[in-house]
């Protein structure tokens, strides 16, 4: 499903030229639960943001569903995320003056989707996700967990094969961690292939596949 080689990401700051990303060659098969680990500043979210087309690689090739995406223009490449990658932040990124339901449905906005299939599907989706009596609230009147439902809920709503989830349990507390990450793990086992970015340990270790970064490379994999 997703097939980078040789792929280089560099910043020029001032004078310096940063490697982000030195020489990354990394495949990830459909369904398949992946996390990567490392410092700051090791290129975790880099990767993660060149995998989910929000970035270039300055080198190297990027296959999606065996389509070369590095080539895309800018319009493609955001009709690809919209369709096949859904992204859960750590700071949730819902939208404040939206309802949640709002937030939900705006992916399908975005797709054309019809207003009353958007609305039955959106309301679906936080059904399943046990947050459909909070539909109607701003995100100002959630807590962080059900915030993260939320954000969960628009990521998923277009049914994309891969999740991307960057700290996604960073701004949580123990408690709404382990929900988060139980209900990312039950998308996992419908199909969706899912990769988290982590700096816990515990959260990481419970991947089936699990890499560590350092210095814009992959150290290594277990």
């Amino acid at each position: 499903m997703i097939e980078l080689k040789g792929v280089d990401r560099e910043f020029i700051v001032g004078d310096q030229t940063v490697h982000a990303l030195q020489d990354v060659n990394l495949t990830i098969a459909r369904g398949e639960y992946l996390s990567i680990m490392g410092p700051s500043g090791s290129g975790k979210s880099t990767l993660l943001n060149v995998i989910g087309l929000l970035d270039r690689p300055t080198r190297g090739t990027y296959k999606l569903d065996n389509q070369e995406v590095t080539s895309l223009s800018d319009d493609e490449l955001a009709v690809t995320r919209q369709n096949k990658i859904g992204f859960i932040f750590q700071f949730f990124q819902l939208l404040p003056r939206l309802t949640a339901q709002e937030n939900v449905e705006l992916p399908m906005l975005l797709a054309g989707i019809d207003p009353r299939e958007r609305s039955e599907h959106a309301r679906a989706v936080l059904a399943s996700l046990d947050i459909l009596d909070r539909a109607s609230h701003r995100p100002d009147q959630l807590s962080g967990g059900q915030q993260q439902r939320v954000a969960i809920a628009r990521a998923t709503v277009m049914r994309p094969g891969v999740i991307l989830a960057d700290e996604p349990t960073g701004n949580l507390d123990r408690h709404s961690s382990r929900e988060v990450v139980a209900i990312l793990e039950q998308l996992n086992q419908q199909g969706m292939s899912l990769v988290i970015v982590t700096h816990d340990p515990e959260i990481g270790q419970r991947a089936a596949r699990r890499i560590r970064m350092v210095d814009g490379c992959i150290e290594r994999e277990r």
